[in-house]
């Protein structure tokens, strides 16, 4: 089975996962895959499923909470399908699941498009922000897609799925309901804009970011989602939850709603914060927090 993929893929054996995640967390992989394109993927997927080897995507794993037990099974990276291109004549940006989202949003902006500029700031890769509707600052990815190319794992087909056929909410959209679906790539709609301006809104973003949030930690972003008419940050500060660790997993002192890698957390330190902190607003407050983030590898 190894030769077959590497027909269609790099591949690793036995990799420690703690790299390739933004928590710096998580065990070691059977195998580490990356097609070398989208018609590779395929392929993989089909060499996979035939030798019945489980496997999961993994994007820039900045939403994602990696187990620390070992992965009997296949990591998929996206990374070799990472092709942008930004068509401003027709007010459209077409980028592969594998690309950068902030990547994509200096592209649209150099070329005098704007839409995309609450996004420069977060670290995920397009198939992944697409995943879970990826947002901030009042906006969200989905917003401004036009259509998404997946594949049908039950099929091994291609299929295109026009936006309006996506259903899509707050964090959330039909993958994170339906996994026969990969994110292969997306095209996006945008609007003319000026330069000047949209560097100017991201640099005022960097700013805040830099001012806001513990950037110096490995984290993976907002633990939690903002419930309705509040904000998850302002009930976990509400309780007097800043500072407190398990191991060496913590909630920011800088801002409520990251809990930080401080000194070699393990997966299981943050997985047991985050239950303490659910759990303690819930009791304080009666606001059920609803996760964020995905666990990816837990039983």
């Amino acid at each position: 089975m190894i030769e077959e993929l590497k027909k269609h893929a790099d591949v690793l054996e036995d990799v420690s996962l703690n790299k390739y995640n933004t928590f710096h967390i998580g065990g070691i992989a059977k195998y580490l895959v990356s097609p070398l394109s989208i018609n590779d993927l395929v392929e993989t997927i089909k060499i996979l499923d035939t030798n019945k080897v489980p496997y999961f995507i993994l994007g820039n794993g900045s939403n994602v909470i990696l187990s620390s037990k070992k992965y009997e099974g296949a990591v998929i990276r996206m990374n070799n399908l990472s092709g942008i291109a930004v068509h401003p004549e027709l007010n459209m940006a077409y980028a592969e699941a594998g690309a950068m989202l902030p990547r994509l949003v200096l592209e649209t902006v150099n070329k005098e498009l704007t839409g995309l500029e609450f996004a420069g700031g977060i670290p995920g890769t397009i198939g992944g922000s697409i995943y879970m509707n990826a947002g901030a600052y009042n906006g969200c990815i989905m917003d401004y897609v036009a259509s998404v190319s997946v594949l049908n794992k039950e099929t091994y087909e291609i299929e295109e799925l026009a936006n309006e056929d996506i259903e899509y909410s707050y964090r959330n959209t039909i993958f994170k309901k339906e996994h026969k679906y990969i994110i292969l790539s997306a095209k996006f709609f945008l609007k003319k804009g000026e330069k000047s301006s949209s560097m100017a809104i991201l640099e005022d973003r960097q700013r805040r970011r830099i001012e806001s949030q513990p950037i110096n930690f490995p984290c993976a972003g907002s633990v939690f989602r903002n419930p309705d008419g509040d904000y998850a940050w302002r009930l976990i500060e509400a309780c007097n939850l800043k500072g407190t660790s398990i191991g060496g997993a913590e909630v920011s002192e800088m801002h409520g709603n990251f809990i930080i890698n401080k000194n070699n957390a393990t997966s299981d330190d943050v997985y047991e914060l985050i239950n303490l902190v659910h759990d303690t607003v819930l009791e304080k407050t009666t606001v059920d927090l609803i996760i964020e983030q995905e666990f990816i590898g837990w039983d």
